[in-house]
């Protein structure tokens, strides 16, 4: 398969490896206000490098993201805007510098794009379920580029789709040569074979004005009752019932020479009563009857040509945005018509764990929020934002969307639910390789566990019965920590004592501890299937 090259590569390939875990540290929680409906909680705003927030999100979230939707800067070179588009950012360029060295001052934009998205990329893949999908959207600029970028992380036979979406309609010609109209949206799964790419309820207008009500997450239109045909039935001509006990019979203009009848006989009225609807008509106070024809469950297959109006447009986000935060708060944020879209498609399941790792203005969260509003899911969202309007913009969207916006006739009411909102901290590992010991004995337990694939439900509390060190056991393997802060620890006989292991069901084969030091020969490791691992911190200061 063709590689894509670029000056800086060698340096970023296998850089998310690197990348040092931190904390996210709780900032505070907020709730919709008394009233709102229901909707989902533990959402998540983390402020910060997105390269660091992915990497921390790992030991919870790895493989567990059913759906990622990014809108990462198009390198266009407008550095104006709000959302720094040039990736000359202080701290992309400080990264840059650190990560690549010296080359890095020779690159050129598209470099630099490229060093600053493969890292993420590759991120992004291991956070992603093996049903989940990627949506990222981008234009001529990068778009290539990143395709090819996409092809070597998640695999070309992995594409999904490459969806065009027009993003406006003429005028304000953007170019000397050819206005362009469209963006795209590059569409991956984890494994393709197992994605979960959804039918969608509505794809053209036309249907969407057609199926115009919603029930309990379906859409659905009212047909009158009646119809005018030129082979009249009067097996089809009887009086039914109305809500206030009066009857009605189909109207007819010419009682001499009846056209109207039922299109129901008086069976299916009877056996299907409860899909009739009736309204009285205000100016004549007649009883008009009515049927729900509800659009197909299963939907439609998606289109790769996202072109109509339903779809939105640039200004259609810009204009939703400004209705929530006020006007010129951010520059082209993506319309929730078109997110809303994409998680149909990639979130259907109602309990799924959405990504957006370039957060901006929350369009994503604000696309959940709504979706689940619409077909009462309890869909999730982590949004990562590195800029200083993570709170300001990203976070006070999501709270206002959440409780409700806007005034008089133009109020639009709360979606419900709530978030925590994160910065992401300090890391695990100073600068010497050694524990950040400031940061708590449960935290690096955690981390130990997680890189060694303990799963959750297997690991245990201090106050398990086998040792206080006890981290977890798989079905082959006991873990110890035995790490205390203030003193050195060292595995000997002494303190294999201290272990009750004929208190697990089975004993394990192997035993994997931790301490500062070991003072076990490795003949007596080998024969009691020990693995000892020395706890990275600079003993030599006790």
């Amino acid at each position: 398969m063709p590689v894509l090259h670029w000056v800086g590569k060698n340096k970023v390939v296998n850089h998310h490896h690197d990348v040092p875990f931190r904390l996210l540290e709780k900032q505070y929680s907020f709730k919709a206000k008394e009233g709102a409906p229901a909707n989902s909680r533990k959402n998540r705003i983390i402020h910060g490098d997105n390269l660091e927030a992915l990497k921390s999100l790992l030991p919870e979230f790895e493989g567990k993201v059913n759906c990622i939707y990014i809108d990462p800067p198009y390198n266009t070179g407008n550095e104006g805007w709000v959302y720094n588009d040039n990736v000359n950012d202080p701290k992309i360029k400080k990264w840059l510098g650190q990560v690549v060295g010296k080359e890095g001052e020779d690159l050129s934009r598209h470099d630099k794009w490229l060093c600053m998205m493969y890292p993420r990329l590759k991120l992004l893949h291991r956070l992603l379920a093996d049903n989940g999908v990627i949506f990222v959207s981008i234009d001529d600029y990068e778009m290539f580029h990143l395709q090819l970028l996409l092809n070597e992380i998640f695999g070309l036979q992995n594409l999904i789709a490459n969806l065009v979406w027009k993003r406006k309609a003429g005028g304000g010609d953007d170019s000397e040569h050819v206005a362009t109209e469209h963006e795209y949206v590059l569409c991956y799964a984890k494994r393709k074979q197992l994605a979960k790419i959804s039918r969608v309820l509505h794809e053209s207008p036309a249907m969407t004005a057609k199926y115009n009500k919603i029930e309990n997450g379906r859409r659905y239109y009212l047909e009158r009752l009646d119809k005018t045909s030129l082979t009249y039935s009067n097996s089809m001509d009887f009086p039914i019932e109305c809500p206030d006990g009066s009857f009605v019979s189909p109207p007819h203009p010419d009682p001499n020479n009846p056209t109207t009848s039922w299109r129901w006989s008086e069976s299916t009225v009877k056996d299907r009563a409860s899909e009739l609807v009736f309204i009285r008509e205000k100016k004549t106070n007649v009883w008009r009857i009515y049927t729900r024809t509800w659009e197909p469950l299963e939907g439609v297959t998606p289109r790769s040509l996202l072109v109509e109006k339903n779809f939105g447009r640039n200004r259609d986000g810009t204009q939703e945005l400004d209705s929530i935060l006020g006007p010129k708060t951010f520059n082209n944020p993506k319309p929730t018509k078109l997110l809303t879209h994409l998680m149909q498609m990639g979130a259907s399941d109602k309990q799924s764990l959405v990504l957006d790792s370039f957060a901006g203005s929350g369009s994503t969260a604000h696309a959940v929020l709504k979706l689940n509003h619409e077909d009462g899911g309890n869909r999730r969202f982590i949004l990562c934002e590195m800029m200083s309007y993570a709170e300001t913009i990203t976070a006070e969207r999501v709270r206002r969307v959440m409780s409700g916006y806007g005034e008089g006739s133009k109020a639009v009411p709360g979606t419900g639910g709530s978030f925590d909102f994160y910065k992401v901290g300090p890391a695990l590992f100073n600068e010497d390789k050694n524990l950040n010991e400031e940061i708590g004995v449960e935290v690096i337990k955690g981390y130990v566990a997680y890189t060694e694939s303990i799963p959750a439900e297997k690991q245990f509390n201090t106050d398990n019965p086998v040792s206080p060190y006890a981290l977890g056991a798989t079905d082959t393997a006991l873990f110890i920590f035995f790490y205390e802060r203030a003193r050195v620890t060292t595995l000997d006989i002494d303190f294999l004592a201290t272990l009750k292991i004929k208190s697990l069901p089975v004993r394990p084969e192997q035993f994997v501890i931790y301490a500062d030091k070991c003072a076990l020969d490795k003949d007596f490791l080998y024969r009691h299937g020990i693995t000892f691992k020395r706890i990275p911190r600079d003993i030599t200061r006790f």
